[in-house]
């Protein structure tokens, strides 16, 4: 008597990376949305001959420049944490687990930074209150990922290495702050 084979082992679901891809999909409409109404308002003050900023506030360019410079280093770290884990070197794993989470924080640090050289009231006029509100924004997502590096590297570090879908997760998750962060440079910091 002869017996079927057994089935083939079912296909891993991958909830946890597609949840990612929508909060990223989520973020960057988010973002979209708010540089669209920053743009909008900033085009009708001046076309109809009102300033939509003082000329004696200044923004400090270097630090903003070096966040957007930061995100390629913390690119490299957190594709450098996939490949580690892909190849189950727990150390090398955590390692570049450890520098993600310390070039965000540089990040941070660098809009503090910013926030305390420029003079700005939140509710001095339009200009300031989308300023606060994108880069405020923008600062809450930066503390949700050096949250998710912590997640991420409790989770696999722990015992969990098997399941590797955490690491590529988070690391799509950097790319999305990352290409919103060009955005917000470009349209906040560079044409002002």
């Amino acid at each position: 008597m002869h017996a079927l084979p057994a089935a083939p082992a079912p296909a891993p679901r991958r909830q946890l990376f597609v949840g990612t891809a929508l909060v990223c999909g989520a973020i960057a409409m988010a973002f979209g949305g708010m540089l669209a109404l920053y743009i909008r308002f900033r085009q009708s003050t001046l076309n109809s001959g009102g300033t939509w900023r003082a000329d004696d506030q200044i923004i400090p360019e270097v630090p903003t420049n070096l966040m957007l410079i930061s995100f390629a280093a913390l690119f490299v770290f957190a594709q450098w944490a996939v490949y580690a884990a892909r190849r189950a070197h727990t150390t090398y794993t955590a390692l570049a687990l450890g520098l993600t989470g310390l070039i965000a924080l540089a990040i941070i640090n660098a809009q503090v930074f910013v926030y305390t050289e420029i003079e700005l009231g939140i509710t001095d006029g339009t200009y300031e209150t989308f300023f606060y509100a994108i880069t405020g924004s923008f600062l809450v997502l930066m503390f949700s990922g050096v949250i998710l590096t912590l997640v991420t590297a409790f989770r696999y570090l722990g015992g969990r290495t098997r399941d590797r879908e955490i690491v590529s997760a988070h690391a799509m998750y950097w790319y999305a702050l990352g290409a919103v962060y060009a955005a917000l440079w470009f349209v906040v910091y560079v044409t002002k």
